[in-house]
């Protein structure tokens, strides 16, 4: 937070760092897109971009679906780690570009609080920027946490790509006995299938992941909104109250998402066999 005693720093000092960090954000975007494929390519394997990865995994799954084993077979366990991988790398770039902005949007505050003799323009250009870095921070935070959840269970996460535009007679098959066996299990989430089993835990595993990831996130929120009300009660010039006043209402703001997020995952992974089969069915 901004401190209430912070000495007026140079103009053109304060322009380079905050010109620096906003070419630093713009290029670990790029990467954030760009790098993930080309760090994690598998081409021993075959899997170099998305539509090989889709054709492995299907022709995996259909075969472990009817090894009946728990354990994942080879072919699957290598798809399965190189998803855990590209996630792992996106969740790095994402959390790089997380502390970026978080540096930028201090940088673009204490700017806007201690500089002198600025014009109005030169202001309201801070503020944009600040604005501009207040809406790309909660999507980098989303992105931090969609892809640690990807990097800790990578099977649950490729699910989605057995589902879309099935073509396939054999994995159609093969999805069509997945959801009769989640149907006649009951919701219990026990079935007489090793692999269905193994599909209902880590379905679980998945969305305690993301529970556990938000209830980090909404406790980091928490504090972060009273210490800025504190801040804001004891502080009196006008820019400063602004500035705390902004991060008050931001982490506020983002505190509800980020607790509907944790409350459903918890929820579902107390419970998935059900959740799973509604996935399966569409309605997931």
């Amino acid at each position: 937070m901004i401190s209430s005693a912070v000495p007026p720093r140079p103009v053109g000092a304060s322009g380079r760092v905050i010109a620096a960090l906003g070419v630093l954000a713009a290029a670990l975007v790029v990467a954030f897109v760009v790098a993930p494929p080309a760090l994690t390519a598998d081409r021993a394997g075959g899997i170099v971009d998305r539509r090989d990865l889709s054709e492995a995994l299907r022709a995996a799954f259909v075969s472990y679906w009817r090894s009946g084993d728990r354990d994942l077979s080879p072919d699957l366990a290598r798809v399965v780690d190189y998803w855990s991988r590209y996630h792992l790398v996106k969740a790095v770039l994402a959390a790089l570009l997380l502390t970026v902005l978080v540096a930028l949007g201090f940088r673009l505050a204490r700017a806007f609080v201690t500089t002198g003799g600025l014009g109005a323009g030169k202001r309201a250009a801070l503020a944009a920027a600040g604005v501009l870095v207040a809406v790309l921070a909660p999507f980098s935070l989303a992105m931090v946490m969609a892809n640690v959840q990807g990097a800790v269970a990578p099977f649950a996460s490729l699910l989605p790509m057995l589902t879309e535009g099935v073509t396939d007679a054999d994995l159609a098959d093969t999805l069509t006995q997945v959801e009769q066996g989640l149907a006649e299990s009951g919701g219990t989430g026990g079935s007489s299938s090793p692999a269905l089993d193994l599909m209902i835990d880590d379905f679980s595993w998945y969305h305690e992941a993301m529970a556990g990831t938000a209830a980090v996130v909404a406790v980091v929120l928490v504090a972060t909104s009273v210490l800025a009300w504190r801040r804001f009660a004891a502080t009196r010039p006008a820019r400063r109250r602004q500035v705390l006043a902004a991060y008050g209402l931001l982490s506020a703001l983002l505190l509800l998402p980020a607790v509907a997020l944790a409350v459903a995952n918890a929820t579902t992974a107390a419970d998935p066999a059900p959740a799973l089969l509604a996935f399966f069915q569409g309605g997931w």
